[in-house]
Parts: C-alpha cells; structure tokens; sequence
C-alpha cells in the first residue's frame, strides 16, 4: 500500500509540474492588445515638416496679379524722368470740351494724374484728388485726371467716364487718352499715378499722392502738397520719386 501511495503522490506532483510549467509558457506567448483609449504620444516634428494648412490653403499677400506697388524702376519703364519737360496734349474732357496744358491760363503748375473709374486704389484717392483740386487750383495747381486704360473695358470707357464724373462732382477735368498714346510718354503704370509738373512743364515729381492708400486719417506724409510747397518756396521737391500703389494700366489687346 505504501508505494502505491508513493506512486500516486509522485503522479499527482508531476501533473501539478506539467500545468504550472504550461501556464508559464502561455504567458510569453501572449500578446496584449494595445490599449485603444490611451493617449497617444506627442508627434515629433523635425526641421522641414509643413505645420498647419496645406501649401496656398491661407493664402496671405496680395491678391492673384500681384502687388499694388510700382515695381519697376523709372529705366525699365520708360517715360518722363525728373527733370523732363513734358510735352503738351490736347484730349476730351467728359464735358465735351478739348484740354491742352496751355489752355489752362494762370497755371504755376499742373498736378497730372493718371485715374480711372473701376480701380480700388483710384476710387480710395477720389475724394482726396477733390481735396487737392479745391485747395490748390485757386494757387495755380489744378488737377488734370486722365483715364489711359483701354476703352475695351465698357466701364472705362469714355460713357462710364461721364457718368462717374458726375456721380463724384469732380471739380477738375476728366480726360480720355484716346489711343493710349499719352500715358505711355509720361511712364505711367498705375492708378492713380501722379506727375507734378511746374510753369514750365518740368517734371518735378513722380508717385503716389501720400503714404497711405487705404486710410487717409491714417496719412503721415502727404507727397504731393509738400512737393507743391517746395515749389512755392522757390526750392526742390525733398522727395521728388515714389513708387505708385495702385491697378496696372490695362492696354489695348489691338
């Protein structure tokens, strides 16, 4: 009875043995499944990873067309150069009437500026070119607009030129560069574009009207009153070249 009882103890231990080793065996061959609720770590990003919206999706900058801004320099583009006498022209007023630089009688100066109707840039300077007709007109300095895009445009044609002329009771004359032969001698590229000419058409400025387009409370240095102060005084313009903000002139696809 007794190795019976040995052989049965000897049996059941080795059983006990066996599962214990089996259960250990299993444990490494367990993989645990990923806990799917856990916070994931923290991304690393390295030197030339795109953050934020893909490439153009918050498009900054100016507009498709590019910048408002004159560009080019005054070689490049052409045209009268400080100094310069300019020649006279004889074009259409919206009024019906033709307008030379010597029909105009008791100039000092002349502040010719290229404007149109549909710019943004052009329309902000509106009343502002108003301002400067009525206050410096009376002392010899008129105001002379001249449209040079092409008539191509209806709403830059010579019918819209009227038309909005009266809308903003412009004060001044309104001329049509017919053929589009004017802006190109005087080297304009933008609306508006100014060129202040004195008694003897010289040209003794070239740019913007001031230093702010948007804003005209906002105006720290108005360019063309200080350039027509300078010339009362006898002396030269401090600043004589800006660059124009503004539309690129549209020309004719003839």
């Amino acid at each position: 009875m007794k190795k019976i009882s040995v052989a049965l103890s000897i049996i059941a231990l080795s059983a006990v043995v066996l599962v214990s080793c089996k259960e250990k065996g299993s444990d490494k061959e367990t993989t645990l499944e990923p806990d799917r609720h856990a916070p994931r770590p923290e991304a690393k990003h390295h030197k030339g990873d795109r953050k934020g919206p893909p490439p153009g999706g918050d498009r900054k900058g100016p507009p498709r067309g590019g910048s408002p801004e004159q560009t080019k320099t005054l070689e490049e583009i052409g045209g009268y150069k400080i100094g310069d006498v300019a020649t006279d022209f004889n074009l259409k007023n919206v009024d019906g009437s033709m307008v030379s630089l010597a029909s105009i009688e008791n100039a000092k100066g002349y502040i010719v500026t290229f404007t149109c109707n549909e710019c943004p840039f052009a329309k902000l300077y509106e009343d502002r070119l108003i301002e400067l007709h009525n206050t410096y007109a009376p002392q010899g300095y008129p105001v002379i607009a001249i449209n040079p895009n092409s008539p191509e445009n209806e709403k830059e044609g010579y019918a819209a030129m009227q038309t909005r002329a009266e809308e903003k009771g412009f004060p001044f004359a309104y001329l049509v560069d017919e053929g589009q032969k004017i802006y190109p001698q005087y080297g304009a590229v933008r609306t508006p574009h100014v060129f202040l000419l004195d008694h003897e058409r010289k040209v003794q400025y070239i740019g913007a009207i001031d230093d702010n387009s948007k804003s005209p409370e906002d105006v720290k240095v108005k360019y063309v009153e200080d350039a027509i102060k300078a010339l009362e005084a006898g002396e030269k313009p401090t600043i004589n070249l800006t660059k124009a903000i503004g539309c690129p002139i549209k020309a004719s696809r003839a």
